[in-house]
């Protein structure tokens, strides 16, 4: 296949090839409608329902190549963003709502590091070596020390055990990997999500446009459930006031039942056991909980 030339006039997506976000991206793409087949080992697919290729690259490189054009649009970690230092480059579209973690400041336990100004003219480890240095430059040059800042890809948590460092800088999900390696976070540095940015001068505005609306149903889908039930009509007011719904809940009239009404309202899926408790207690009756696979917001 020639690749180069299927490539014209398609919207260049750069998604994660592998790691923590690969499977829920892929999720992501189904539930937005997005055909595609990847062989083995290639990192263009093309889609066969959207002038659309998919580049599967590092979630470390796809702000780089977003910001300069190579590609569209792509999904990466809010943190890829700020240590590529394009965030003024780039158009962060959509906040997906996974991925979520800390980038932490971790010492060991019993160290004699316990704040982010111990570490100051210390030794560093960490991926995250760009952010890391204007993290440190100010407090370096009010402490008149030189912070040692060392770029290891990868894990860095054996860092401090095998003597390499005093500190690291890492990303925290559970914190379960850092407790076993004896560390704590003594300074969270940011928060960080997977989100969606898009080149500024992209040609594609539409299609991405079109696509953001698919993901934002997507994870609108995940987050919510339509919760529908009959009330009667002197009681709505009650009804509504714990279904308020995202722009207003739907009533309609059940013409089998006179003084009794329909009620329809998307609903947190987190909420949806204590507002049906809830619910019970106002009266309501024949309460269904619906979800969704998609929707539009």
């Amino acid at each position: 296949m020639d690749f180069v030339k299927d490539l014209d006039n398609r919207l260049l997506f750069a998604v994660p090839k592998k790691g923590r976000l690969y499977e829920q991206v892929l999720q992501l793409l189904k539930g937005s409608d997005i055909h595609f087949a990847r062989k083995s080992r290639q990192d263009i697919a093309l889609s066969t329902n959207l002038p659309v290729a998919l580049i599967f690259l590092p979630a470390a490189d796809i702000p780089k190549y977003v910001a300069e054009g190579n590609v569209d649009m792509g999904i990466t970690g809010q943190d890829m963003v700020v240590e590529n230092e394009v965030a003024d480059k780039v158009t962060e579209v959509l906040e997906l709502d996974f991925g979520r973690c800390r980038l932490c400041v971790q010492t060991p336990v019993k160290g004699e590091f316990q704040t982010l100004d111990a570490l100051v003219g210390k030794r560093i480890v960490t991926s995250f070596d760009a952010y890391a240095r204007k993290v440190f430059e100010p407090l370096d040059k009010a402490a008149g020390k030189q912070t040692h800042i060392t770029y290891v890809s990868g894990s860095v948590e054996a860092a401090c055990a095998l003597g390499l460092a005093d500190g690291i800088i890492d990303l925290v999900e559970s914190g379960e990997t850092m407790r076993a390696a004896g560390l704590h976070d003594v300074h969270t540095l940011m928060t960080t999500q997977s989100v969606l940015i898009a080149n500024h001068k992209s040609q594609h505005t539409s299609l991405i446009e079109k696509i953001t609306s698919r993901i934002r149903g997507v994870i609108a889908a995940r987050k919510y459930v339509l919760c529908s039930y009959n009330i009667k009509r002197e009681n709505i007011q009650k009804g509504t006031s714990i279904t308020p719904g995202r722009q207003g809940a739907t009533v309609s009239s059940l013409e089998s039942h006179e003084g009794w009404v329909a009620v329809s309202a998307m609903i947190e899926a987190k909420e949806k056991g204590e507002i049906m408790d809830k619910l019970t207690e106002v009266g309501a009756t024949d309460i269904l909980v619906t979800a969704f696979t998609s929707c539009r917001v």
